[in-house]
Formats: C-alpha cells, sequence, structure tokens
C-alpha cells in the first residue's frame, strides 16, 4: 500500500511550482485530480514536443505523471458549482494562480474550508500573499533572482548569472509538499485543516544558507566562479575539450588533499613548500590549480571522476543532460523509467527519488480532461446522463473519441 493511499488532492496548478508539489503526493499515494479549464493546464503547451508529436511535451509529462484529469469551466456558475461539490471529499487543495486569480474566481479560503473544515489549502505565491511585492508576478528565474542565488553564481568579476534548474519552482514544491504531509498528519489527528502558504522567493532562500556563513546578513555575498574553498577545490578542465568536459574535484579537508595528490601521482606536491599546509595552499592557490588542472586534462572527465572519487576524494566530472540518460550509475538505480503515452509512444521520464516503502512507481501524465467521466462519477455520484449533459453545456470536458 502506498504511504498516502487514501488522501484526496484537488490539484489546482499550473506550470511547475504547483504541479511539482502535487507530483509528490501523487508519487507517495495520493489520489490526485487535476482540474483544468478548457484549454487545460498552460504547461501542456510549455517547451518542445516530442519529435513532431501532436501530444503534451516532455515539459508538462514530467511534472504531472500518476494524475487524473478533470477539465470543468470555473468561470461559469454551474461549472463552478460542480467544483465546490467536490471540495468536500477532498483532503488538499493546491492552488499556484497569479495573484488575484483565485478571488476573482470566488474559490478563496473562506468559501472553500466553510464547506469542508477539514480542508489542507495550500497557496504557492511568488512573493507571498503579504508585502509591497505580494501583486507582482513571478516565475522560476524571477524568484531565483528575488532570492539572491544569481547574485551569488558566476566569475568573481563577472555579472550575476541565471542558473539552469528551476529551484525556485520545484524547490518551492516540494516545500509545499512536505507542509501538506505534516498538515495532512495532523488533521487526522484532529479532524482539522489550515490554510498553508509558501512563498517561492523565501523558499528558493533556503538554498543558500551555506554561502558566506560569517558574513551573513552583514554584507554581499561574493560569486564563486569555478573555485571552492582555499583547497583546491572547484571545475578543472579534462581532456576532450567540450563544453561539459569538466570535473569538479572538492578536497575539502587536509587528509582528502593528501588523499588527491597520491591518487594523482603527485606526491612531491605534499612537501612542495608552496602546497605543504593550508595556509600556504591558500596563498597559493592559482598555482595549485594549474598542477591539479594538468592531471585533469590528461584524462577525460569520466576516468577522472573514478580514480579520484575511487580512492576517496568527493568528485564528480560534470553530467550533461544526455549524461542523466546514459551514465551507468543512474541507469543502474533506474531513475530514468520508460512510460507509456496514448499520443506520445513510450516516453522516457526521469523517476522520483525517493526509495522507500509507500512511495509508487512513474505514471504517465493525464490527457486533458481523460478522467473527467470517471471522477464526476466517482465522488459526486453523477449519472452518465447528467454527465453528458454537462459536457453538452461546454461545463465540463473529456477526450475526443
Amino acid at each position: 500500500m502506498a504511504a498516502l493511499t487514501g488522501m484526496r488532492v484537488l490539484d489546482m496548478t499550473q506550470y511547475e511550482a504547483g504541479t511539482s508539489c502535487t507530483q509528490y503526493l501523487a508519487w507517495l499515494g495520493a489520489d490526485v485530480v487535476k482540474v483544468e479549464g478548457p484549454s487545460g493546464d498552460p504547461g501542456r503547451n510549455t517547451g518542445r514536443g516530442l519529435d513532431g508529436h501532436p501530444g503534451d511535451p516532455q515539459y508538462f509529462m514530467n511534472y504531472n505523471g500518476n494524475k487524473r484529469s478533470v477539465v470543468l469551466d470555473l468561470k461559469s456558475e454551474h461549472g463552478r458549482e460542480v467544483f465546490l461539490r467536490l471540495i468536500p471529499h477532498f483532503d488538499a487543495f493546491v492552488e499556484n494562480y497569479g495573484p488575484g486569480v483565485i478571488e476573482s474566481l470566488g474559490l478563496t479560503p473562506d468559501v472553500l474550508c466553510a464547506l469542508n473544515p477539514r480542508l489542507i489549502y495550500a497557496r504557492i505565491k511568488g512573493f507571498g500573499l503579504s508585502g509591497p511585492y505580494r501583486d507582482y508576478k513571478v516565475y522560476d528565474w524571477v524568484a531565483q533572482a528575488a532570492a539572491g542565488t544569481f547574485s551569488t553564481t558566476g566569475d568573481e568579476d563577472g555579472p550575476p548569472q541565471v542558473i539552469g534548474p528551476t529551484m525556485g519552482d520545484s524547490g518551492t514544491g516540494i516545500q509545499a509538499a512536505l507542509g501538506i504531509t505534516a498538515a495532512y498528519v495532523e488533521q487526522q489527528r484532529t479532524g482539522l485543516g489550515q490554510v498553508i502558504e509558501v512563498s517561492m522567493q523565501e523558499a528558493a532562500t533556503m538554498f543558500l544558507r551555506t554561502l558566506d556563513l560569517p558574513a551573513w546578513g552583514k554584507e554581499p555575498a561574493g560569486r564563486h566562479g569555478p573555485t571552492r574553498g582555499r583547497t583546491g577545490g572547484g571545475l578543472y578542465r579534462s581532456r576532450g575539450g567540450g563544453p561539459n568536459d569538466y570535473v569538479f574535484i572538492f578536497p575539502a579537508t587536509t587528509r582528502m588533499f593528501d588523499v588527491m595528490c597520491a591518487a594523482m601521482g603527485r606526491e612531491d606536491l605534499l612537501t612542495d613548500p608552496r602546497f605543504a599546509t593550508p595556509t600556504a595552499r591558500a596563498n597559493h592557490l592559482g598555482e595549485l590549480r594549474r598542477e591539479i588542472e594538468a592531471w585533469t586534462l590528461a584524462r577525460t572527465k569520466q576516468e577522472a571522476m573514478h580514480i579520484l572519487a575511487g580512492a576517496g576524494v568527493p568528485c564528480s566530472y560534470v553530467f550533461d543532460t544526455l549524461d542523466l540518460f546514459t551514465d551507468e550509475h543512474l541507469r543502474a538505480r533506474g531513475f530514468i523509467h520508460e512510460v507509456e503515452h496514448p499520443v506520445n509512444g513510450t516516453v522516457r521520464l526521469m523517476g522520483q527519488p525517493l526509495r522507500m516503502r509507500g512511495a509508487v512507481p512513474q505514471g504517465r501524465a493525464p490527457l486533458l480532461g481523460e478522467h473527467t467521466d470517471e471522477v464526476l462519477e466517482e465522488v459526486l455520484g453523477l449519472t452518465a446522463g447528467e454527465i453528458d449533459r454537462l459536457h453538452a453545456a461546454g461545463i465540463s470536458g473529456k477526450v475526443p473519441a
């Protein structure tokens, strides 16, 4: 039995911050019902499609597996009425719409929680629901700019840099999922729900807590460039010369530095006055990096990693996105899953990282409105005739035959 079996989540999310939250709950076994308007989650049209297929793009499928899709036109009075009838049957409701959207639909916490006092109402917002910035629209990289991540990324004498991973979106979603899970435990104990608010700006700052701790809150943290620490840690070029032919080495302690030198066959560095002590290494960091890079340039990034990591030095080659699908380690762990999609055929998706009893395998994302009939019958007890009349009136939707 999955860990969250029995938990019902009404998912009114879009793009990534909200969908990654409900994706995690679905991975843990919650029954996640995604409510979409007639045109669907905008994420269905985000990113490049798969080899020209007309189906949903990889972007959407990565964040909406293991969910069911129901189409309801919430701008119509009857569609909103059907939606409100669903609320008492669910444990949690999640939304991440832009400022004022939920209010314009009349679906605020006071309305929904009055219908279901047990409801956990989770709201993911760019800058939160209060403060001077509350009405500003936010996407992932906007949140990251506001959280400080760009200011710490890039060369020391260069401009701030936009980073690739969407920590503002997915990082917020994961934290929201933790809050919902905790609230669900309390709900089972007390019978009461609550309202959860998560600010993307604040959630993204959680990933900065290690940077420049001595000066935290006193002066801006600097950019680090390719180096990390004063012991030779950082990025090094490797053989091949490609854009990702680099290895990251982090000899954080004196013992790790000694082991690195031995693994490189450069024991002479241990007695070199420039590198014999931590202080000396810090004072001659540029020279030390040149010695290490002369070694890495003679090897592929994979060879360098296996030699150093195998000897006990924290080290990894720089994986490009193709490596994530082809590297022997992730393949051996089965992290990449193949799922069958009714339009796109066999699709490769990243699995979920939780290895625990009660997690469920990666499943495919639903087609738009695929489960409308199923959910309305199962949850509300509507007959086939009643459902057909909703479809005919354009209030709900299903996949065309």
